[in-house]
């Protein structure tokens, strides 16, 4: 059988240096997904992207031929003109990109920029392209097709936002997709959703896929054929199925090692229980009023977060799961009085056993201050946190110069002991953050939030971006660190996995309420709701053994309404949160 696609003896390098690719080769067949697996760094992208010859400038395909078989015959994209290069890309062959904040224009509206392939490619009408673009993004989980029609990128969270590239990639219907890391910015529910998509257009229209990815258990779910990369070189392919059940080579079994998974027995552990409490929410809800698309029209207002009531005790780690739009950032901001909660609504801090909570809702600016000296946040993007014009010495010492904490030889010292603590050099200091890799920065990040010495962080999806065993690292790094120091993590995340492995207490929330909480012995093991049940079945893992049950993601992750009767709600009526067993708490009516 001729395959659709043949990468034969590829290297690509950028400039003088030694090759970042070198003599890769494989074949993906009609209705095929081929999975490029390794870390970040062993060259998937670099080969993905030369395939479409969207490399940077500098870089060069050095050896090696790229054949597309199409309509018209075999054709050799390594050398094809850029007139016919720019009718099969996004046409025959599309690609996902794994950052798109990056990819999508911040000054068109999403539904303009999806419906542009239909424009250039087929010549649709903007009649044609508008409805083809709303029944796709109905098809990639968007709750509100029209509203996101009308948004631009930086209304949509990050998750939306990689919704709206699945949805310009596939709009046309390709003979090949690439997909880098399409699934890495979403919420596991969405992300079994989005795979099942994809797969039922396989089905249905024979599309072939290369899929680039470091989680094993989504190699397990979607892959025919997998190819294992490191340092740029072919470490292991064949089909899926020997790979994954007994991994030949040494890299490819130290990934599985690293692979997060939720146990198979429970470690009982106790809830959360104490009277030493570092922060307390109490009714916390928060409100936004979303302007008109009309001026004769009203406001239309969200409810992000409704009636939260957490207790966060010292030295223990709570996490906050849920998909996105759910209400767990929002949660997080409000926590470290970045938002203000509505009126009624309590944020209390003690930074010591000894002192008087703080309210953090109601802070004055000096009091503020001080706050900010005991509570820190490690963002989801270290890249987008970290000044890309600031030396990295200057990053860290920042905040002590804001507090004017120490002499400039004391930051210094100070900065360079972080860095040994996470991992790091000191010889980086004068490096700026785009010479680090993803893990690497993220380490920046969590050093720069150590430096006020703080007793709380918040850490909002910190490994999320993360390879396998990157984010292995990270994890336990955080884990030490809380260890050492007495810190509290407020842990946001939607990967039940990284929670399973740090968190003493989980909550679960959805549309803004928290539906189940429980230590995540109990949670994991035996869950109550149909949402938590969803979020359990829709975590993949690298077992081929145990695909994800899409059925019941579907029931759990679909609308309230069609729940079981005891768990239902509603935008006015919703049950309460109730205690079934000593420290278990389930939203349902008894």
């Amino acid at each position: 059988m001729t395959p659709l696609l043949a990468v034969k003896d590829l290297s690509v390098g950028f400039g003088k240096g030694a090759a970042v690719v070198r003599n890769v080769s494989f074949e993906v067949h009609p209705g095929e997904t081929l999975a490029l697996v390794g870390e970040s760094g062993s060259g998937k992208t670099v080969t993905c992207r030369a395939i479409l010859r969207i490399l940077p400038k500098i870089a060069q395909i050095r050896t090696g031929r790229v054949l597309l078989n199409t309509p018209e015959g075999v054709v050799e994209l390594s050398t094809i003109g850029d007139r016919k290069l720019r009718k099969i890309r996004g046409d025959q062959v599309a690609m996902i990109f794994q950052e798109p904040m990056r990819s999508l224009s911040p000054l068109h509206r999403i539904g303009n920029q999806v419906g542009e392939v239909l424009y250039l490619h087929e010549g649709a009408s903007e009649k044609q392209a508008r409805r083809a673009v709303l029944e796709t993004f109905e098809q990639v989980g968007f709750p509100n097709p029209e509203r996101t029609y009308r948004s631009y990128p930086f209304e949509l969270s990050g998750g939306m936002q990689q919704r709206a590239m699945i949805a310009m990639a596939m709009i046309a219907k390709p003979d090949l997709l690439i997909a880098d890391e399409p699934t890495t910015a979403l919420d596991v529910t969405t992300q079994a959703q989005v795979l099942g998509l994809i797969k039922d257009l396989q089905r249905d229209t024979g599309m072939a896929m290369i899929l680039v990815t470091h989680d094993l258990g989504v190699v397990a779910n979607m892959a025919d054929k997998v190819v294992v990369m490191h340092k740029g070189r072919v470490m292991e392919s064949g089909d899926a199925e020997p790979v994954l059940r007994a991994p030949a080579h040494a890299y490819t079994q130290q990934l599985f090692n690293a692979a997060p998974t939720i146990p198979a027995m429970p470690q009982p552990a106790p809830a959360l229980v104490g009277d030493d409490l570092i922060l307390q929410l109490k009714s916390v809800a928060k409100t936004y009023a979303l302007r008109a698309s009309s001026m004769f029209k009203p406001d239309v207002l969200i409810h992000a977060v409704r009636g939260v009531d957490l207790n966060l005790p010292r030295g223990k780690t709570l996490a906050i799961v849920g998909e996105s739009g759910s209400g767990k950032t929002t949660v997080a901001r409000i926590a470290l009085g970045a938002e203000p909660p509505d009126p009624g609504g309590e944020v209390l801090f003690c930074a010591t056993p000894q002192s008087e909570a703080i309210a953090v809702h109601g802070m004055s600016k000096i009091a503020r201050r001080a706050f900010q000296r005991q509570a820190q946040m490690v963002f989801q993007d270290p890249y987008s946190s970290l000044s890309p014009r600031m030396r990295v010495q200057e990053a860290m010492t920042e905040p002590l110069e804001i507090h004017n904490i120490g002499s400039r030889s004391d930051q210094k010292e100070k900065a360079a002991r972080l860095l040994r603590q996470v991992g790091l050099s000191p010889d980086m200091l004068l490096r700026f953050p785009h010479a680090f890799s993803g893990g690497q920065r993220q380490r920046l990040s969590i050093a720069r939030a150590l430096m006020l010495e703080p007793s709380l962080l918040v850490c909002d999806e910190p490994t999320s971006a993360l390879d396998v065993s990157v984010q292995e690292q990270i994890l336990t790094l955080l884990e030490n660190i809380r260890d050492e120091m007495n810190l509290s993590y407020l842990f946001i995340s939607h990967d039940l996995a990284v929670v399973a492995r740090i968190a003493d207490e989980v909550a679960v929330m959805r549309q803004g309420l928290v539906v189940e909480q429980a230590p995540p012995d109990t949670l994991f093991y035996n869950p109550k709701h149909p949402y938590t049940k969803a979020l359990i079945a829709a975590q993949p893992t690298p077992d081929i053994d145990r695909p994800i049950d899409l059925k019941l993601v579907a029931q759990g992750a679909g609308d309230p309404d069609t729940w079981p009767e005891e768990f239902r709600f509603d935008k006015t009526k919703m049950p309460t949160l109730t205690q079934l067993e000593p420290g278990h708490k389930v939203r349902c009516y008894v």
